[in-house]
Parts: C-alpha cells; sequence; structure tokens
C-alpha cells in the first residue's frame, strides 16, 4: 500500500475485517501489515513448537578406562560405547593413567586408537586423543544423527513387535488346530470293567 497515514491503515483494516500489525517497529517509516492477528500467533506458535521438536539437544556421555584394563572390561565398556553412539549421543573417552602408568602415554593412545577402529561402523573421531593432565581425552560423535537414532530405534520396536504378535498368532492358530483335529476324532467306547458292577457305597 506505500506509505499511509495511521487513520488510513486502521480503516483499511477495519474495512477488510483484519487487524493492523506493526511488523517492524524499528524501520522508517515503520512497517505494518493487514492480517488476522490470532491466526498469525497461532501459525508462529505452531512453527516454534515443530522447531523445538526437530531440535537436537547434544549429549556427551563419558566412559572411563584403564590403560591396562582387561579384555573382558574392555568390551563391557565398548559395548556401552557403542549402545551411546547408536543412540546418536557423543561419547568422551577418558584413560586414567594412575603413579608410574603416566611415563607410559602410548599405552592410552593405543588404547583409544583400537576402540576408534572397533566401534568406526557407529562413530568417528570427533577430538583426536589429547593429554589432559593425568588423563588422556578423546571424543567419538556419532554416524547418525540424534533423530535418525531416534527412528531407528522406533522401527526395531516396531519390527520386534510385529514379531511377538506374529508368533502369538501362530501359536493360537497351531493350539485351535490341535483342538479341531482332537474333536474330529472318533472317541472309543470305554469297556465296562468289573469293578463298574460295584456298588460306591460298599466297602472293600
Amino acid at each position: 500500500m506505500g506509505i499511509v497515514r495511521i487513520d488510513d491503515a486502521l480503516r483499511l483494516a477495519r474495512e477488510s475485517e483484519l487487524d493492523l500489525v506493526e511488523v517492524a517497529p524499528m524501520a522508517r517509516p515503520p512497517v505494518a501489515k493487514l492480517m488476522d492477528y490470532g491466526k498469525f500467533k497461532y501459525e508462529n506458535a505452531q512453527k516454534a513448537r515443530e522447531s523445538r521438536r526437530n531440535q537436537t539437544n547434544t549429549v556427551i556421555k563419558e566412559m572411563k578406562l584403564r590403560p591396562k584394563i582387561d579384555s573382558h572390561d574392555y568390551e563391557t565398556k565398548k559395548g556401552h560405547v557403542v549402545r551411546f553412539l547408536k543412540a546418536g549421543d557423543k561419547v568422551k573417552i577418558t584413560i586414567m593413567f594412575r603413579g608410574r602408568e603416566q611415563s607410559r602415554p602410548e599405552l592410552g593412545y593405543n588404547l583409544l586408537r583400537k576402540l576408534a577402529e572397533d566401534v568406526t561402523e557407529f562413530g568417528f573421531v570427533e577430538s583426536a586423543p589429547k593429554q589432559d593432565g593425568r588423563n588422556m581425552l578423546m571424543v567419538l560423535g556419532p554416524v547418525k544423527k540424534k533423530t535418525e537414532a531416534r527412528a531407528d530405534v522406533r522401527a526395531e520396536r516396531d519390527r520386534r513387535a510385529a514379531e511377538r504378535d506374529a508368533a502369538a498368532e501362530e501359536e493360537r492358530t497351531q493350539l485351535a488346530d490341535l483342538r479341531a483335529q482332537h474333536a474330529a476324532e472318533p472317541t472309543a467306547p470305554r469297556r465296562r470293567g468289573p469293578a463298574d458292577n460295584l456298588d460306591p457305597d460298599t466297602e472293600v
């Protein structure tokens, strides 16, 4: 509409049954629009809600290891790291040195490199190993984003539920077939024995 007087703008809004909304108050001259303000607020709230839903909160998990960790403990810790990465979280690996171990930093470096190679399917080295006082640190980033990881978890959960339902249905079908088969079998007449002629009230 170009530059108009406020009174004219308000009159146009009344005639159009719309609201006069100032959208750029700092501009010279200020910019206003004719719109349905209630609908405008609702759409903005919807957009904000959608953006919050799609926003991924970066979570950094931490896993602590010793340079001379035994193989069983290593596999357990590696399993936790894989689970974190599959969930879309970053993982900070901390190698804790004690006493004379500090003079052997290559132990920590080799352990971190081995772990990075073992989980390469699920994560990558985001921050290379570095010494931090008595500790050595490395950060692993997930291959899949948080939203993709959640979608995979939902798909896996749905797949397992479908498998359980199919197994239960198969079991019900087998049970119904067994019942039908049993009902269709002719029942042989029971032969009477000597005991059937005894009076149930007579003691033997």
